[in-house]
């Protein structure tokens, strides 16, 4: 016989072991492959060695009734990595319930949203499913770009865990990042005329990157998302040598998400042409663009069946994602793609993160519903 649990406890399970992505997931891996073979699932585990040599997997399963060389009518595809938890989060590894929430890391990103999958087909299915679970998701999808290298998947439908409070993210936008190097003149901080400062160069570089950008309009807007719009944001910024000394570089990170229907290239474009700019200002100044990725997003199917299923179930309006996925990738290879799950990532990557209860029950009815032979 074998012993029944539901999602809050596999929940505890998942979140006692710790997975953040410097980490190999195997141990996951591990747990979820025994509990799965108990069920009867085929279980592949495509290990490898990320480049710190940590070995880790990607794990593709499927109820033993299915052809593993046909298509899967329906994927469930979860990320296992989560990002590092603060040292002083002392429970960060034991799932804590307050208030109708269950806390502990990853539980809405997105160990919440495998522990309804894990119970909903522990009543069984005689659907052609698949569970794909994934490492190195938080550091660039990096496992699911392997597994999409050394498998031949076929997906006609896939959900793409992810906490969006169980509305269904149809489309997502895509996403891009660049470096930019100022590149002055040093000098004495007392003889400044002698030299050109590199971070006020780049001080009124970024002002105009946010003034083109960060504002509605040149790109086009898209209600499904919030904003509704392509955006941009400099997180990081470096420069300088002494106190005393007019600084002869500055580099800075420039990041967007933009959205499914832009090219994710033409910020990119419109970066090369500020700079452009700023270097006629005064020609000793000068400015490299180091293109480090552009990644489009996915756009909403019309009509798609998961999508209007899923309508059905959950009685909710679909939305739009602004935060990176694996969607972007799984679109390569799939009819259709739906990001949704419990929880909001509001707060995942922080020791506030916490998945409802009533979301974990919703989400797990609702994937026996749509796992169910009669529907």
């Amino acid at each position: 016989m074998i012993q029944r649990l539901n999602a809050g406890e596999i929940l505890r399970e998942l979140v006692a072991i710790s997975t953040p992505s410097m980490q190999s997931n195997l141990p996951l891996i591990c747990w979820v492959d025994n509990y799965l073979q108990r069920l009867g699932w085929q279980i592949e585990i495509h290990k490898y060695q990320d480049e710190r040599g940590v070995e880790k997997g990607n794990l593709v399963a499927r109820p033993s009734y299915c052809d593993t060389k046909e298509a899967v009518e329906l994927a469930f595809i979860c990320h296992t990595d989560t990002v590092p938890f603060p040292s002083g989060w002392s429970d960060a590894l034991r799932l804590v319930e307050r208030e109708g929430q269950q806390h502990g890391c990853g539980a809405c990103d997105v160990k919440g949203s495998l522990a309804c999958f894990l119970a909903a087909v522990a009543d069984g299915t005689s659907k052609n499913i698949a569970l794909i679970l994934t490492a190195d998701e938080e550091v660039g999808c990096k496992g699911m770009e392997r597994l999409l290298v050394s498998t031949k998947l076929k997906i006609r439908s896939a959900i793409v865990s992810e906490p969006t409070s169980l509305r269904a993210g149809i489309a997502g936008k895509g996403y891009g990042l660049a470096r930019v190097t100022v590149h002055g003149r040093e000098a004495h901080s007392a003889f400044p005329n002698q030299g050109l400062s590199a971070i006020s160069c780049a001080a009124k570089l970024i002002v105009s990157i946010e003034e083109r950008f960060n504002r509605p309009g040149p790109l086009g807007e898209d209600v499904l998302f919030d904003p509704p719009r392509t955006t941009v944001n400099i997180g990081v910024i470096e420069g300088g040598s002494a106190k005393n000394i007019v600084p002869g570089q500055c580099a800075f990170l420039v990041e967007w998400r933009s959205l499914p229907g832009d090219d994710p290239s033409a910020v990119l474009l419109q970066l090369r042409e500020l700079v452009a700019d700023v270097e006629q200002v005064d020609l000793r100044l000068s400015v490299t663009v180091e293109a480090m990725r552009a990644e489009p997003g996915f756009a909403p199917i019309a009509g798609g069946s998961l999508q209007m299923r899923l309508a059905q179930l959950l009685n909710s309006k679909p939305v739009g994602i602004s935060f990176g996925s694996e969607a972007t990738r799984v679109a390569r290879i799939a009819d259709e793609v739906i990001v949704i799950g419990p929880g909001d990532m509001r707060t995942a990557h922080s020791d506030r993160e916490c998945v409802p209860i009533t979301e974990l029950e919703s989400w797990t009815k609702t994937l026996h519903r749509l796992f169910a032979s009669s529907e």
